[in-house]
């Protein structure tokens, strides 16, 4: 049987690729990508040429039957637009059918918004919670957030930039004291790196907010 790759990309800056990872993304029959233009651009980068397979959310199990016609002819690799597949990304669906197709499925590790965040962030361990996107209703964020009130881990999460100013707010409510990191645009031109308390980094974050952002929220301490 044939090979799924799950290759992990940059998140920004395109010289974070992996040596493997560019070999795999040469090898294979076929590369299935959550937004072909953006794959392409990489793939442009470094002279690579592939057929390009759209496997995009919120509809990627209408992706699945295409992908896995060419996994029964060649091995293919799996890539986000950015960082690693499945992880707030597509993917899960197409991972979960190549096991149950008899095919073998090999992760390609590389960059990560959450790795890369917590590395910078200082807020501890041991281990992290990681949430994803944060809930878009303020209800359903202030529940979720109760929940961490007595986990000593830090919990990261992903956060849109035009919501980011409004859950800043909600997490002042529920976790006032918590110190928390905000890395936004990691890798790129504008990265930027905020630590203190919600409303602290609320207050230096500033209006007129762009780019991607992870959220890095410290776990409780102690005492």
């Amino acid at each position: 049987m044939s090979t799924l790759y799950v290759v992990a990309t940059p998140i920004g800056n395109l010289e974070d690729v992996s040596a493997r990872a560019l070999r795999v993304l040469g090898e294979v029959g076929a590369i299935a990508a959550e937004d072909t233009r953006v794959t392409a651009r990489l793939l442009a980068r470094h002279g690579i040429r592939k057929p390009l397979i759209s496997y995009r959310a919120p509809v990627e199990r209408r992706g699945l039957p295409r992908v896995l016609s060419a996994l029964d002819a060649g091995d293919v690799a799996l890539v986000s637009d950015a960082g690693t597949p499945t992880l707030s990304d597509p993917g899960d669906a197409l991972v979960g059918a190549a096991w149950a197709a008899g095919h073998k499925v090999v992760p390609i590790p590389g960059p990560s918004a959450i790795a890369a965040a917590l590395s910078v962030a200082g807020l501890g361990g041991p281990g992290f919670t990681f949430i994803g996107y944060l809930p878009r209703k303020p209800g359903e964020m202030r529940r979720l957030l109760a929940t961490l009130a007595d986990d000593p881990k830090p919990t990261v999460a992903f956060e849109s930039p035009y919501r980011i100013k409004r859950s800043l707010a909600v997490v002042d409510e529920v976790l006032p004291d918590r110190p928390l990191a905000l890395a936004r645009e990691l890798t790129k031109v504008h990265e930027q790196v905020l630590r203190g308390t919600a409303a602290e980094v609320a207050s230096a974050l500033g209006d007129n907010v762009r780019g991607e952002i992870t959220l890095v929220i410290g776990g409780k301490t102690k005492g």
